[in-house]
């Protein structure tokens, strides 16, 4: 069930995704020149769309895919039972220990992904280029290929660190909250289980991960789509932290919320509806609150 809905989001929000990459790389190499070419989810959008094409919004879409594929499947199907781990089979676990089964999960999941995530960015930061000037990469095969030969093993797990952490902290504030939230409101009579309370607690989720990890999401897009080869990519983490905070202020660590919320609530919105439908079509026992 979970690589049905993993697949869903994806193809959906990826072109907020696209939009949101382009948002939160630009200050890193835009300090200092001209106005920013990006203002805005839509207007990058539609920016994006007008120089490259419609479809340009889903740059990446493969490596998304195969990202999901490995990352979702396992920090969502590994929740429950490590969930349950942590509270010893406890039929309601507490808010820690919910919180810790997400951090565990998403730990583990883009670990293992981490690779695809790399290609994706790279593929998503590449705006137009002037004529006659050659695309850093034409695919995922090839994007693969050459970061192989020109970085190595390591350069499939660059800012694989700021990634755990991103990837721990979201999936922790939007499985928790969803299974907390959902739980409280249940337990209430607020709302009923059915698709309103699913929307809207998925929703609440959403938002929940977009503000407690956008810090984290930036400083990993940034380091991920550094080109070693060129020079300007950032030493580690710490190195990314003080330039971003110094050229740009606290504000650029949430450079790109609104495209980076809009792609997160939609994602859980359709992630968790779906999931919640799938368990109830194939008459699965639902998660335990």
């Amino acid at each position: 069930q979970e690589t049905g809905t993993w697949g869903i989001g994806e193809i959906a929000t990826l072109p907020l995704d696209t939009a949101k990459v382009r948002l939160q790389i630009q200050g890193g190499s835009a300090v200092g020149s001209t106005a920013p070419k990006y203002k805005g989810m839509i207007g990058t959008m539609a920016t994006i769309s007008k120089e490259e094409g419609f479809f340009a919004l889903w740059k990446g879409l493969n490596a998304g895919l195969a990202r999901q594929m490995i990352n979702a499947s396992l920090r969502i199907g590994l929740y429950d039972p490590i969930r349950n781990f942590y509270s010893g089979g406890k039929q309601n676990a507490t808010l820690i220990e919910k919180i810790l089964a997400g951090l565990t999960t998403g730990a583990i999941g883009i670990s293992v992904a981490n690779p695809t995530d790399v290609i994706k960015i790279r593929l998503q930061s590449e705006a137009k280029l002037p004529e006659g000037v050659p695309r850093r990469y034409n695919g995922v095969i090839d994007a693969f290929i050459k970061i192989y030969r020109q970085e190595g093993v390591r350069g499939m797990w660059t800012g694989a660190v700021p990634n755990i952490m991103r990837n721990a902290i979201i999936n922790s504030a939007e499985l928790a909250t969803y299974d907390h939230t959902k739980h409280i409101i249940l337990e209430k009579g607020i709302l009923r289980d059915n698709i309103v309370c699913h929307f809207v607690v998925s929703a609440w989720a959403g938002f929940v991960a977009t503000v407690v990890g956008s810090p984290v999401d930036v400083i990993k897009t940034r380091i991920m789509k550094g080109d070693k080869t060129k020079g300007d990519a950032y030493k580690n983490v710490f190195d990314c932290i003080y330039k971003t905070y110094t050229q740009e202020g606290f504000k650029a660590f949430y450079s790109g919320f609104v495209s980076n919320a809009s792609r997160i609530i939609s994602w859980n919105i359709v992630m968790f509806m779906a999931r919640e439908q799938l368990q109830e079509a194939f008459g699965l026992k639902k998660p335990k609150h």
